[in-house]
């Protein structure tokens, strides 16, 4: 309501002016009542993320709507409905001052809202019966021009004008009815108080002295008119928002296993183009286009990794792969058909709609566990941060193809807000929901389809995934998840190691698995700057056949500190240290270390700066170290080098 008490305080000015020119002041403490709202909060779906307006980043941290695509969902915020009726609420309490002409017939509005008895108002004919209006207020003149000249404001019985409450709607029509009234009697009269022929002067002399300005100002309001017709006839859609990202990166490695050669320096893309449309303002569609030409297809030949000899037997999962790379390039993992270098293809389509104040619900037929999920370390954005997959996100978040990249799965799940600090989201996702009937097996690999990872939304493979996210203050975020999955073949689905392959090691590839995992992510802002980010996990990966008694535990962790701003405003940077995922126990029929293996601790090492070319471009040059390559010693120390150019619009 303390906006309608600032174009009251115009009004009122106006009509003073008829006395005198007033001095322009700022009014203190005046604020705008309404929120703006966010998907993924982005972090709501950021938040949403942000949201109504639909502010998305792959809906992180969204919708947001985000982040990095379209990195959060919409919230199902409702605060600024619930402050509108709080607002009506306080009016109808707040009906206690209100102008009144000098005929001293109070104006009220048709309303079941009645001034209290003991609230009538009386008029003052002097500002000093006022006993809360000091010369020193910044109102001063004009209240006593007002009260002294006009005769149309009141003050309370107890002889105060309470000037620093939020006044209503009513009490300003009221006010400004009382004043022309007020002004029309003077007029009709013709008493000796008519406006002065002084004041007129004055007014045509401002006039005059602003004229340029008030051309000015004409100008650019026609301009502005005419570039919003122009926009309107031109615009793509009322209702979508087009959002593009292309990445265009060389890439070199040196080391990998014994006796493999350096793979050469090569150039790859990835493109991708979104489509954001709410029919509502408060739904979100996510519908992505993307296309890239990595290469790999089933046994991996073509990628980086499977040229340092560090992929695994199929698929080139791998601990040497880089953030933008897709988990199973140049094949569809449903069917182990082929695609093509720079094939379009749907990477995303999701729909995100509130159902309550506190609860919005999504599903979708191309989507990841990462657009549910808030994004907690400051590392992830396949763009613009961390140039390994590694850094990114918990692997808890990844099992399952839960980060492919291609929009593997199909899923629902739903956002509780618990309250603005805690946030509840979880989903079921199946990899092979538009599966008819599971293919005969692949030769040579008993158990193990054409297509691998079964058939029909609640056959074959699939992961129900939960996340619990805390923001205790401003400055800390922790988020604690799980995830239970069933895999039809011995596979983690991570690709962040060869180990994601054969799983159990020792066992047939046919064997179908169950996993546990669980972890936790941790991002710490001690300064404007600076963050402190890491995560742990572990997964437990256990026999589902019954044919044989094999269980493997898997655990990683990193930590790292992220800089906002460093050296120019828009640059950020990060250096972070970790374990990528490792084979720490090993239990029945399933073995410790793969045979022809040494076994050692793996371990990482990222640095990367991305330089903010301008609001659209930006290049990032980083590097990553990798210390016993997929936790074998035989392996040389490798280094990945990138550098990233990413174009947004």
């Amino acid at each position: 309501m303390k906006r309608y008490l600032l174009a009251f305080a115009g009004g009122a000015s106006f009509v003073c002016l008829i006395n005198r020119p007033l001095p322009v002041q700022a009014m203190p403490d005046l604020e705008v009542a309404h929120d703006t709202l966010q998907l993924n909060d982005a972090e709501r779906l950021n938040t949403l993320n942000s949201s109504a307006s639909y502010d998305v980043k792959s809906f992180h941290d969204s919708i947001i709507v985000n982040d990095t695509q379209a990195e959060s969902i919409v919230s199902t915020d409702s605060k600024q409905q619930d402050s509108s009726i709080l607002n009506q609420k306080q009016e109808s309490k707040n009906l206690g001052l209100t102008a009144v002409p000098s005929s001293s017939l109070q104006a009220t509005p048709r309303s079941s809202n009645r001034v209290a008895a003991s609230d009538v108002i009386s008029q003052v004919t002097s500002v000093s019966q006022l006993s809360d209006v000091q010369p020193t207020d910044w109102a001063f003149q004009a209240l006593q021009s007002l009260v002294e000249r006009y005769g149309c404001i009141a003050g309370y019985p107890n002889g105060t004008y309470r000037g620093n409450r939020a006044m209503t709607r009513y009490e300003f029509a009221a006010g400004l009815n009382a004043c022309l009234n007020r002004v029309n009697e003077l007029i009709a009269t013709a008493t000796a108080d008519l406006v002065k022929k002084e004041d007129l002067t004055t007014l045509q002399k401002l006039q005059e002295d602003f004229t340029a300005e008030l051309a000015t100002l004409r100008g650019r309001v026609d301009v502005v008119e005419a570039r919003t017709a122009e926009l309107q006839a031109n615009q793509f859609s009322t209702t979508t928002k087009l959002s593009g990202e292309a990445i265009i990166a060389g890439i070199g490695a040196t080391g990998g296993a014994s006796g493999s050669n350096d793979s050469n320096i090569i150039l790859t893309n990835r493109v991708r183009l979104n489509l954001n449309t709410s029919f509502t303002g408060k739904d979100l569609l996510i519908t992505g286009l993307q296309a890239h030409n990595f290469l790999g297809g089933v046994s991996g030949s073509g990628s980086l990794q499977k040229s340092l000899g560090l992929a695994s037997p199929l698929l080139s999962a791998s601990s040497a792969r880089v953030s933008f790379e897709p988990q199973f390039p140049g094949v569809d993992v449903k069917t182990l058909s082929e695609t093509g270098s720079n094939d379009i293809e749907l990477y995303k389509l999701l729909y995100i709609f509130p159902v309550a104040k506190k609860l919005t619900l999504f599903a979708g037929t191309a989507a990841e566990v990462s657009d549910a999920f808030p994004t907690i370390t400051p590392f992830y954005g396949e763009g613009q941060e961390a140039i390994s997959r590694f850094a990114g996100l918990n692997p808890v978040v990844r099992v399952s193809g839960g980060t492919s990249g291609s929009g593997l799965a199909s899923a629902a799940g739903f956002i509780f807000d618990i309250s603005k600090q805690v946030d509840l989201r979880a989903l079921y996702g199946s990899v092979n929901a538009n599966i008819t009937t599971s293919a005969a097996d692949v030769a040579g690999l008993p158990g193990v389809s054409n297509t691998p990872l079964g058939a029909g939304v609640f056959g074959g493979s699939s992961i129900v995934a939960t996340q619990l996210t805390f923001r205790p203050s401003s400055s800390l975020d922790i988020a604690l998840n799980y995830a239970h999955s069933y895999h039809e073949i011995n596979i983690l689905g991570t690709g962040l190691t060869s180990s994601d392959i054969y799983s159990l090691a020792g066992v047939s590839l046919g064997i179908p698995v169950t996993l546990n995992s669980v972890g936790g992510t941790v991002s710490w802002r001690f300064s404007p700057k600076v963050a402190l980010s890491g995560y742990g996990a572990a997964i437990f990966v256990n026999d589902s056949s019954g044919r044989v008694d094999a269980s493997t535990t898997f655990t990683s962790w990193m930590a790292g500190l992220h800089f906002n701003d460093l050296f120019k405003p828009g640059n950020n940077a990060g250096i972070l240290f970790g374990q990528p995922l490792y084979r720490t126990s090993a239990d029945g029929d399933a073995r410790l270390t793969p045979e022809g293996e040494r076994r050692a601790v793996p371990y990482h090492l990222e640095a990367y700066y991305r330089f903010k070319v301008s609001d659209n471009i930006s290049i990032t040059p980083g590097a990553f170290v990798l210390f016993n390559p997929e936790g074998n010693s035989r392996n040389d120390t490798t280094t990945v080098g990138v550098l990233r150019t990413t174009f947004t619009f």
